[in-house]
């Protein structure tokens, strides 16, 4: 079995290539900072306070680029430490910060297993790595121990059922190309992944993509020497083992049962998100946050009305037309497709979103009482929020994304 380091020095994941840091900017989840200030600050983190983050498993630098790019356009002092332990993931990474001019980065070769070493962080940053390793509860301890008190934790580990197909092969090519090389193994991989029936429950698994978009993501998909997946239930037991609680997905609609089917009176919250993910079908991939188990706080949430709105993905002046035309508005995710739907009178409150205005501003602007105001962005926050597409917070990141 080729090991992890290996796999990961012969083929960086995700394939990027520093040149096209001119051109674009690579944005996700987790670690957006609007996206962290949202579901762990309550929206209102004070950003003139320095920010200490750690990319625990960095890659090739996807989250550490967006996170350090946002926070230097927003002009939050930060410093950030990036630990992998490729260092031609490494190399590429510091080269993509190179190209943007990217300070406060601290590089280092690495396990995340040692986080506690390298100090206490306001938000860790820990994106496709903890479902490597051996024992992915020991990588959760570890991210814990390394965490600032009130600070969180986003993270992506993968989920099973959009994924199916994926592992009979990784047990399959584990079995046939044992000692081999890694461009051997990929090539002998691709060869038959490429003659696969149609029946095979890979070939018809239309969530996945990776293995067609590039050689790194084919290995990294089919090749994998160390990989399992978490269904809720599994990923809400390790979080409560390790010291952890969930705080939310970010994009909690798809794990709302009440969007799929009637959800049974009695059924507790936990059981229901397990069984919406059944029910999906489609998750490939579980993309959340966490806080200490002890932690009570709450994402950010409307009824706190000085609060500053920020749209992601969507202009709010078309979005505000649509709405105004009282028309329906389809949304298509890799996992699912929906139709938003919201009332007339939330328009102007969407096209008032800018960034800047809080929610009083807002509801002052359009002449509404508080009641009026409440029950209208009652329902963009509910289909907004729980979609991704709106967020809040203060981080003045002067518009650009």
């Amino acid at each position: 079995m080729v090991s992890v380091t290996e796999h990961y020095e012969a083929y960086p994941y995700p394939e990027r290539d520093p040149a096209d840091e001119a051109t674009r900017l690579i944005v996700g989840s987790p670690s957006h900072p609007w996206e962290i200030d949202h579901w762990l600050f309550g929206g209102k983190r004070d950003w003139a306070r320095p920010f200490r983050a750690l990319v625990a498993g960095g890659g090739t630098g996807d989250g550490l680029i967006q996170l350090a790019q946002v926070l230097a356009w927003a002009g939050v002092d930060h410093d950030i430490t990036y630990v992998d332990l490729s260092t031609q993931a490494r190399a590429v990474a510091e080269a993509r910060a190179s190209a943007r001019g990217l300070t406060g980065i601290r590089f280092q070769t690495g396990s995340l297993l040692e986080a506690g070493d390298l100090g206490t962080f306001d938000y860790i940053d820990c994106c496709g790595v903890l479902h490597h390793l051996p024992e992915p509860e020991a990588g959760f301890r570890a991210l814990r121990a390394a965490l600032a008190p009130g600070g969180g934790m986003g993270f992506m580990v993968y989920a099973p059922y959009g994924r199916s197909g994926v592992y009979p092969l990784q047990e399959a090519f584990g079995a046939l190309f044992a000692g081999l090389p890694p461009e051997a193994r990929l090539a002998k991989a691709r060869a038959i992944v490429a003659a696969l029936p149609e029946g095979h429950p890979f070939r018809a698994n239309r969530n996945l993509g990776d293995h067609e978009a590039s050689d790194a993501g084919f290995y990294d998909l089919l090749l994998h020497g160390q990989d399992r997946a978490f269904a809720v239930d599994e990923l809400l037991a390790t979080l409560a083992a390790t010291g952890w609680r969930l705080q939310g997905f970010a994009t909690p609609a798809l794990y709302d049962l009440k969007r799929i089917i009637a959800r049974p009176d009695g059924m507790d919250d936990a059981t229901a998100m397990s069984v919406a993910e059944k029910l999906r079908g489609t998750i490939r991939m579980h993309i959340a946050y966490a806080v200490p188990a002890e932690d009570d706080r709450k994402p950010a949430r409307g009824s706190e009305r000085t609060l500053v709105p920020r749209l992601r993905g969507v202009q709010a002046a078309a979005l505000a037309k649509a709405v105004a035309q009282e028309r329906d508005i389809p949304l298509t995710l890799k996992e699912a497709q929906a139709v938003l739907r919201l009332p007339k009178a939330a328009a102007p409150l969407i096209a008032a979103i800018d960034g800047r205005r809080s929610l009083t501003t807002i509801a002052q602007a359009a002449g509404l009482d508080p009641i009026a105001f409440g029950g209208a962005w009652a329902a963009v926050e509910r289909e907004l929020v729980d979609w991704g597409l709106l967020l809040y917070s203060g981080l003045g990141a002067g518009g650009r994304r």
